[in-house]
């Protein structure tokens, strides 16, 4: 039930994502590495996932969670956790409209050697949604952040 409804809010993050897109084409801000889809953050996200430091205490929770994690934790095992949280702590504080600038591969290129299936990408996200659950971060916001992210969906996604 709660793969399910992870893949309903991820469909519908993206969906909202696409029409915020078309909405906002003129002001969109520009392609980066951090996201080959660029969508506007909602007002106010940075702050409410704690800024840098608040982003970096959750993804290092997130990555000890991935690498304990029985559906996925394999494809972490020989991941540095310091390096990869610190990856993803930019790349969320750029895309959530902090002051970050990632400056890693973009998605398809950092995913192109892997073995990764739609089942490893939504267990992923299930660990992402537990760790921000026991950050007590709202509901609301956690789905803003999956809207930013679900379009990176296809570039991550190596075998079907």
């Amino acid at each position: 039930m709660k793969t399910l409804m992870a893949s309903i809010a991820l469909t519908c993050s993206a969906l909202a994502a696409g029409t915020c897109l078309a909405q906002t084409a003129a002001t969109r801000p520009a392609p980066s590495d951090a996201s080959a889809y660029p969508v506007a953050p909602a007002p106010g996200l940075y702050q409410a996932f704690g800024e840098q430091q608040g982003l970096r205490t959750l993804m290092d929770d997130f990555v000890k969670r991935l690498k304990a994690d029985t559906r996925i934790g394999d494809q972490f095992r020989d991941t540095n956790a310091d390096a990869l949280a610190q990856s993803l702590t930019l790349q969320l504080c750029q895309l959530s409209g902090g002051p970050c600038t990632y400056k890693g591969p973009d998605m398809k290129t950092a995913h192109r050697n892997m073995d990764i299936t739609k089942a490893h990408f939504n267990a992923l996200v299930e660990v992402l949604q537990d760790a921000m659950n026991a950050r007590g971060i709202p509901f609301t916001r956690q789905n803003q952040m999956l809207a930013l992210l679900a379009p990176m969906y296809r570039d991550t996604i190596t075998r079907p």
